[in-house]
């Protein structure tokens, strides 16, 4: 049996993703940080939907030593943080918590256990369309960093870059983006009518249901591919999952 391990398993993709791999019977595990305030809720919602929680503490060396006993095929680094949750976390514990130490050093935390291991699974990174190390924007600045350091881990690989990611079920208010995905989304649906349907494909917003799907199904189709899908690759791969009944 297949096993995952998900990294950011209790954002909004990534609880999506923890739920549908469950579902699809593949041996999920999803991680939640030790000191988080909900880990008790979480655990019992992931376990009801099939998958088991790990609480490892975020360091390489506790990472390593849970890659080498889980010993996953799929490991997905699903993790970010937005500039007001990290002026509310620096305000709680007195740390820097911005793009640099979660969106990009976590996720080579882990990148440095998964190796540190000597594991060779497929690593599956949620990066965004624009990402470039040379950006100005710091956001995509960071994962352009960690998408090169990626490709040259020598590890399999799937970097999905999807434009806007929301829907009606995510329980964090992003007001800017929930509006600036409905604007843009009125104006792909108007040249998608005139033809345009490859724009529309890979700039309209994806949910967090239709990523998970389209991320999942690319995920386990080709576990030895080095991949990079954008938003136009999900919405196929997600059609293709629910036509097939996964």
């Amino acid at each position: 049996m297949t096993t995952a391990f998900i990294a950011g398993a209790t954002g909004y993709t990534g609880r999506h993703v923890t739920e549908r791999l469950a579902r699809e019977g593949v041996q999920t595990v999803a991680h939640v940080r030790p000191d988080s305030a909900a880990l008790g809720s979480w655990t019992a919602r992931f376990s009801a939907a099939g998958a088991s929680v790990d609480a490892t503490p975020w360091t390489v060396d506790d990472m390593a030593r849970t890659m080498a006993r889980v010993r996953p095929e799929l490991v997905f680094a699903l993790l970010g943080t937005t500039r007001a949750r990290a002026a509310r976390d620096a305000r709680a514990t007195g740390a820097a918590a911005g793009y640099d130490e979660v969106d990009y050093g976590l996720s080579a935390m882990l990148l440095r256990a998964v190796r540190s291991a000597g594991l060779r699974p497929r690593f599956v990174y949620l990066s965004s369309i624009g990402a470039r190390e040379s950006s100005r924007n710091p956001y995509l600045a960071v994962r352009g960093r960690f998408e090169r350091e990626l490709k040259e881990s020598g590890l399999p690989y799937l970097i999905v870059q999807p434009s806007f990611i929301s829907g009606g079920d995510r329980d964090e208010r992003r007001v800017a983006e929930r509006v600036a995905s409905i604007v843009t989304d009125a104006l792909l649906r108007v040249v998608a009518i005139a033809g345009a349907h490859t724009l529309h494909d890979r700039w309209a917003t994806l949910t967090g249901d239709a990523l998970a799907a389209g991320m999942v199904r690319l995920a386990v189709e080709a576990p030895e591919g080095r991949v990079v899908a954008d938003a136009a690759d999900v919405r196929r791969a997600a059609r293709a999952a629910t036509a097939g009944g996964a």
